[in-house]
């Protein structure tokens, strides 16, 4: 049985990725050097990975350890990044999608070429940009003071009263807090999905790797054209206030936006680690945020393959 596996990070059309001078010293995951597979006009970049670390076993461990999440989606978005910056158009991968051999991938390129090329034109042009949106969490009302002493059983229960019609108020204005910041939320991503190619609204990002406790009220991705990337940003600056914190991140390679089906696929060899997910789509870190530890929500690479990542 063999030893090693050959991971997917991105395709393009062939001569169009990235040449030599680019590929010579770029490590992926596990620090194994990139090179790519061609095939059906298209070219794969791949690494030959150790099935030790990233076969199915060693992969639904590993899914668990926020730390190697972390790192091997940094490594994987340094990949795609590299591979994105030099094609007019690239197709990133799932993280962690792993196929035994170099001629399954190949067999994926000839069998869903039309597939790929189909994706790699929709995205030619055009770059996907991240939008968060939070509210603060209004304040808990405080606990209900001591009764003064020497006060009787009657006068120890005022402060408790008070204290529950405080905490009676408090919910509703926390669900009127909500209300309103969801309503926010969706008129943000209504706009920018009017003026963009393709919009997908993720789930929220667990607080674990967000690193905030506030409510995120919007998790979204926009596909937008090159040349409207200022117009973008400018609708997004028309919703920024006190009421709701807006992060605007990218632009990045369309992870969002290339996904294909994976239904007839027929890779039977292709692994398939269930991580525990907390967040949208995967359960590693979301590509967004994988330079500083994104750092895309978990990931899991899918039986049959090599269809999009993101999916944020």
């Amino acid at each position: 049985m063999a030893d090693t596996g050959t991971y997917l990070y991105a395709i393009t059309r062939a001569g169009d990725g990235p040449g030599p001078e680019v590929l010579e010293g770029l490590k992926g995951v596990a620090g194994a050097p990139v090179r790519a597979l061609e095939g059906s006009g298209l070219a794969a970049y791949v690494s030959t990975v150790p099935l030790e670390e990233f076969g199915e076993g060693p992969l639904r461990r590993s899914l668990e350890d926020l730390d190697w999440v972390g790192e091997t989606a940094r490594a994987h978005h340094r990949v795609v990044e590299a591979v994105a910056g030099a094609a007019r158009s690239a197709a990133p991968v799932r993280l962690v999608t792993v196929y035994s051999g170099d001629e399954q991938v190949r067999d994926l390129l000839d069998r869903r070429g039309d597939e790929f090329a189909s994706v790699l034109s929709r995205v030619a042009g055009r770059q996907e940009w991240g939008v968060k949106a939070y509210a603060h969490r209004p304040a808990q009302p405080s606990a209900a003071p001591a009764a003064p002493a020497g006060r009787g059983a009657a006068g120890a229960a005022r402060p408790g009263t008070e204290y529950l019609r405080r905490r009676k108020a408090s919910l509703r204005d926390r669900d009127d807090a909500w209300r309103e910041a969801a309503e926010r939320a969706e008129m943000i991503h209504g706009t920018l999905a009017e003026m963009t190619v393709a919009s997908t609204r993720h789930r929220p990002q667990d607080p674990r790797l967000s690193g905030r406790d506030d409510w995120m009220l919007l998790n979204g991705a926009y596909l937008v054209e090159n040349d409207r990337r200022a117009e973008f940003a400018a609708a997004l600056d028309a919703f920024r206030g006190p009421e709701i914190d807006i992060e605007l991140t990218g632009p990045w390679a369309p992870y969002s936006f290339t996904a294909l089906e994976t239904a007839g696929g027929g890779m039977d060899d292709t692994y398939d680690p269930e991580g525990p997910g907390p967040t949208e789509g995967h359960d590693a870190p979301d590509p967004h945020d994988a330079p500083n530890p994104r750092t895309r929500d978990r990931s899991s690479g899918r039986r049959g393959g090599a269809e999009g990542s993101h999916g944020r």
